[in-house]
């Protein structure tokens, strides 16, 4: 890979606007799932949050103990000043492999697809570090090969049963039906369980 996908990096893209996975709200697939979520006392990470749509949602629900995680300094700042209601101690500035806490549920949008393919065991390692024995790991993954290069990177189911079956039961690994039109027919939504 040609360049490094650094926090500078990211805040580059930030700086020039460069954001074409920032849809502007929470994905319909991940709205959904959370529409479904019942206790409000669990703690939900949201590593790569960006602009962190999906814990804006969350907290206008009612969950209180909603954790943002990002590397690049420009979303995570913009979030602070934009959104002073939401708890400061839990927006972190941070890099993902080198964060430590738990958490009942991690929320998965457009993070694992721009880190290096070469991370993803790391990541799924990580992962089950983080989330608590019964606690799951859910979201969306790009389930197609992108011509250009990435980020964003795509894959496969195959590919993505062996990265994280060493670590999560595979609740659910199925095609979205409900995601945004230019998306429709390229996303798989997963919900895995830490054991």
């Amino acid at each position: 890979m040609d360049i490094t996908l650094d926090s500078a990096y990211w805040n580059n893209r930030y700086r020039e606007g460069s954001t074409g996975w920032d849809i502007g709200h929470p994905s319909t697939p991940l709205s959904h799932y959370i529409d479904q979520l019942t206790d409000p006392d669990m703690r939900i990470l949201i590593p790569g949050c960006g602009n962190a749509w999906e814990a804006l949602y969350l907290h206008e629900k009612g969950f209180r103990q909603v954790y943002l995680l990002d590397f690049a300094e420009r979303p995570v700042t913009a979030f602070r000043t934009s959104h002073p209601g939401f708890p400061a101690e839990h927006i972190l500035l941070e890099d993902f492999f080198s964060h430590h806490g738990h958490y009942d549920l991690v929320l998965e949008q457009t993070f694992f697809c721009a880190i290096d393919p070469e991370m993803r065991p790391l990541y799924a390692e990580k992962m089950a570090e983080l989330i608590v024995p019964g606690g799951k790991l859910a979201g969306v993954l790009f389930n197609c090969i992108f011509e250009q290069a990435g980020p964003p990177f795509g894959g496969s189911k195959e590919e993505y049963e062996a990265c994280f079956g060493r670590h999560f039961t595979i609740e659910r690994m199925e095609p979205c039906l409900n995601s945004i039109p230019p998306r429709s027919g390229k996303e798989l939504f997963v919900e895995l369980i830490r054991p």
